[in-house]
C-alpha cells in the first residue's frame, strides 16, 4: 500500500483501487439467478451499493495482500464481510433497533420499502455471505482455510461479536455505563467484524493460528475499537452531508459514547491509544505490516 517512503498518496490510491474492486464484485455477487422476489433483490441492492467506505472489505484485501494471498483469492471473503456488515446495518435501522431514517445520504432500506422486506434483506444478505465463502474456490484457498474463514466469521457476528454488541447496546439506552462496559459493547458490536475482516484476509492467505494470526487477531481488535471511538466522535462534530446520517442521533437517544462519558478530547485521545495499541501489535509481521499500519492511521484520522 505504501512505499518505501511511506507516502499518503499511495495509501489513497490503494484504498480507492481496493474499494473500487470490493465495488465491482458486490455487484456481481448480487446478481442472483434465484432472487426469490424482484423486490427483495431490489432492496439488497439498494442497501449493499448504495455507497459505503468498504473499509472491511479494504482490510481483507490489504492484510491478505501484506501475507502473499491473490485479489482473486480475497474476493469472496472481501464481498462477504461487506455482505455482512450491509446486513448488520439493514436491522440496527429498524423500529425496533435504532429507528433510523437515513442511512449513507438516502432513506434506510424499512423507509425505501417495508420492515418486512428490510428483515428478509438482512437475512438473504447474511446467507449470501456465508455462502460466498463455502463455495469459492480460489486456487491456492484451502478446505481448511476456507472453514476456518466461517469460523472466523461466525465468531464476529454471534453472541460474542456483533449481536452480543446489539443486545449490550440496546440494554444501554438511557442508563449509564461504565467505560469498561462501553468498552466492551464497541468491542463486540463493532470491533469483533473488523477485526474479522482482518483475520479473513489472513486465512485466505494460508495463516492459520500462530503468533502471526494472534497478532493480526489483536490488531483487527484494537482498530475496531479505535474506529468506533472515531464514529462516535463523528456524531458530535460531523455533519449530514460528510457522515451521510444523522448526526447527535446517539445524544438524542441518551445511548452512551466515549463524548458523553469523557468528553471529544479524551474520546480522541483513546482514539489515538486504540489505534498505536493496533500498530503495536503488528511487530511479528515486520515490513508486511506497513500498510495495516498506515490504514490505522487513516482510520482514526478520518472524517466520516
Amino acid at each position: 500500500m505504501m512505499n518505501k517512503a511511506g507516502t499518503p498518496g499511495d495509501l489513497a490510491v490503494d484504498i480507492q483501487r481496493y474499494r473500487e474492486r470490493s465495488e465491482q464484485m458486490l455487484d456481481r455477487y448480487l446478481r442472483l439467478e434465484d432472487p426469490g422476489t424482484p423486490r427483495l433483490l431490489q432492496a439488497m441492492r439498494y442497501s449493499v451499493l448504495g455507497g459505503g467506505k468498504r473499509l472491511r472489505p479494504i482490510l481483507v484485501y490489504c492484510a491478505g495482500s501484506a501475507l502473499g494471498a491473490s485479489l482473486q483469492a480475497l474476493d469472496a471473503p472481501a464481498a462477504a464481510v461487506e455482505l455482512i456488515h450491509a446486513y448488520s446495518l439493514v436491522h440496527d435501522d429498524l423500529p425496533a433497533m435504532d429507528d433510523d431514517d437515513l442511512r449513507r445520504g438516502r432513506p434506510t432500506c424499512h423507509k425505501a420499502f417495508d420492515e418486512g422486506t428490510a428483515v428478509l434483506v438482512g437475512d438473504a444478505l447474511q446467507a449470501l455471505a456465508f455462502g460466498l465463502i463455502a463455495e469459492d474456490d480460489s486456487p491456492g484457498v484451502s478446505a481448511e482455510a476456507r472453514l476456518l474463514g466461517l469460523r472466523v466469521l461466525a465468531q464476529g457476528i454471534g453472541t460474542a461479536g456483533m449481536a452480543g454488541g446489539q443486545a449490550i447496546d440496546l440494554e444501554a439506552v438511557g442508563r449509564p455505563l461504565t467505560l469498561p462496559e462501553l468498552e466492551k459493547m464497541h468491542r463486540s458490536k463493532t470491533g469483533a467484524l473488523i477485526r474479522a475482516s482482518v483475520l479473513l484476509g489472513a486465512v485466505t492467505a494460508q495463516v492459520g493460528p500462530g503468533a502471526e494470526f494472534q497478532a493480526l487477531s489483536r490488531f483487527g481488535a484494537e482498530l475496531g475499537l479505535a474506529f468506533q471511538i472515531q464514529d462516535d466522535i463523528l456524531d458530535v462534530t460531523g455533519d449530514v452531508a460528510t457522515i451521510g446520517k444523522q448526526v447527535g442521533a446517539d445524544a438524542a437517544r441518551d445511548k452512551p459514547t466515549y463524548p458523553s462519558l469523557l468528553g471529544l478530547e479524551q474520546a480522541r485521545a483513546r482514539a489515538a491509544q486504540a489505534r498505536d495499541n493496533a500498530i503495536a501489535s503488528l511487530a511479528p509481521l515486520g515490513a508486511r505490516a506497513a500498510s495495516l499500519e498506515a490504514l490505522a492511521h487513516f482510520v482514526v484520522d478520518r472524517s466520516h
